[in-house]
């Protein structure tokens, strides 16, 4: 069956550096564009980043622009997450998906940026 496990998360410092990982299975992880989400504590799902089925083009939501780096390795059908610079407000569960979320979520990796 189609699964994906997140990991990676902790507690850092204010800029501070992290990398999150998605494991994939159960389906041809190299055919779908995938993405990271995040939520934070009484907020909606939000998109954070984006990468194509090959890798070669990448997407990020305004607020991590510069900070974060999606990559992927078909080869290990992993999802990857860089984010550094981090800051209070990227404090969320961080979700792994395929860009249209058709995939069954995940249970996330938390995240948590604080002194």
């Amino acid at each position: 069956q189609v699964q994906l496990v997140e990991s990676g998360g902790g507690l850092v410092q204010p800029g501070g550096s992290l990398r999150l990982s998605c494991v994939a299975s159960g389906f041809t992880f190299s055919s779908y564009v995938l993405s990271w989400y995040r939520q934070a504590p009484g907020k909606e799902r939000e998109l954070v980043a984006t990468i194509g089925s090959t890798g070669g083009a990448t997407n990020y939501v305004d607020s991590v622009k510069g900070r974060f780096t999606i990559s992927r390795s078909n080869a290990k059908n992993t999802l990857y997450l860089q984010m550094n610079s981090l800051k209070p407000e990227d404090t969320a569960v961080y979700y792994c998906n395929a860009f249209t979320r058709i995939l069954p979520w995940g249970q996330g990796t938390q995240v948590t940026v604080s002194s």
